[in-house]
């Protein structure tokens, strides 16, 4: 069967691909949901690929000017059970969504918020000389 022009699993694929290249990231799958965690801490939720609900991503954007964009996709929402009120971001994977690419950059901003300094370190390479 072909894929549809835009394929909601296909984004999150890439985006889950894109997140366990990061240091140290792990997924993880407590509430039958799929988690990518680093320091034992989620700093993405990739929600479940049986269709039992929409797919979706959630972010923790603290940068405001990055989680002000973030909120500009369609149907983007502060993530439920307060986590919002922390800058959590939902992003609906719906027509309109934003690129995997930005996605992912999104993904690594929140993975830059989660994760020990040493890491984000690690992910920014050695300084130039």
């Amino acid at each position: 069967m072909p894929r549809r022009a835009h394929d909601p699993l296909a984004v999150r694929g890439k985006v889950r691909e894109f997140a366990l290249r990061l240091p140290e990231a792990v997924e993880e799958f407590p509430w039958d949901e799929s988690v990518i965690k680093v320091n034992k801490k989620v700093f993405v939720f990739l929600g479940v690929e049986d269709g039992s609900y929409p797919p979706a991503i959630t972010v923790k954007l603290k940068d405001e000017d990055v989680h002000a964009h973030a909120m500009t996709a369609p149907g983007a929402e502060p993530a439920g059970y307060g986590l919002g009120k922390a800058g959590w971001v939902r992003i609906p994977l719906d027509e309109g969504v934003p690129s995997a690419e930005l996605l992912s950059d999104w993904t690594e901003e929140s993975y830059r918020v989660i994760a020990p300094k040493r890491l984000v370190k690690e992910l920014d390479g050695p300084p130039a000389p």
